[in-house]
């Protein structure tokens, strides 16, 4: 695949890097001739000086022909621009933009970004998945049909515990795909009586995390 980096500090540096491993043809944009200098002595030909924000500068590097475009400067205004530029103009089919401000995360899904990969997001899935603590822990977005994949462990004070999933007052539009007990797995239908120490993995829309949360951690 072509893939073009566009932000060549750390971020695009290692990520640059780890495509070049995998064989895959890369294109690094920095506008920071130092940056560039520093890469092109690491890694070889394949940074190009420019600003990927630039319309003129990502026809220059072929960006017609990427496969994917993934934004990871320092600054979310511009891996907005350079993600919305790439598709718009040059009709990249997959873009990739780094988040620095979880507040902007649903501003890049309205706008039709791909994927975004937010530092706060992965280090605070990481914690959840560490800390054992009564949580949700978020094992994959799907942005354009908000609808989120969660897990959690149903405590033994949960109102839950001893319920058919029939019978559970599920928020909207949420339901149990699975069910993970003594470490195998269970399809669960109606009948499925939940027990203490069940792992559940869900499908719920976003708006309704909190509603399951509450379902999963209130006391009986």
């Amino acid at each position: 695949m072509y893939i073009i980096v566009g932000g060549g500090g750390q971020v695009g540096y290692y990520l640059a890097r780890e495509l070049i491993a995998q064989e895959h043809e890369v294109l690094v944009v920095e506008k920071d001739p130092r940056r560039v200098e520093l890469i092109t002595n690491d890694l070889g030909n394949v940074v190009h000086k420019g600003d990927a924000c630039e319309a003129s500068t990502l026809a220059e590097i072929g960006t017609a022909r990427a496969d994917v475009v993934c934004a990871v400067t320092g600054d979310d205004e511009d891996n907005l621009v350079i993600c919305q530029v790439a598709k718009n103009l040059f009709s990249v089919g997959r873009t990739v933009a780094r988040i620095n401000n979880p507040k902007n995360e649903e501003i890049f899904r309205r706008l039709g970004i791909e994927m975004t990969v937010s530092t706060t997001e992965v280090i605070l899935s990481i914690l959840e998945q560490e800390i054992p603590s009564e949580t949700i822990v978020p094992l994959l977005r799907m942005r354009h049909a908000d609808v989120e994949i969660v897990e959690a462990r149903v405590p033994a004070a949960s109102p839950m515990v001893g319920s058919a999933l029939r019978d559970l007052n599920l928020p909207q539009e949420s339901t149990i795909a699975l069910i993970i007990r003594g470490g195998a797995p269970i399809f669960p239908d109606g009948g499925t009586v939940l027990r203490a120490g069940d792992e559940v993995v869900a499908f719920t829309r976003s708006s309704h995390e909190s509603e399951l949360r509450e379902l999963f951690f209130s006391r009986r």
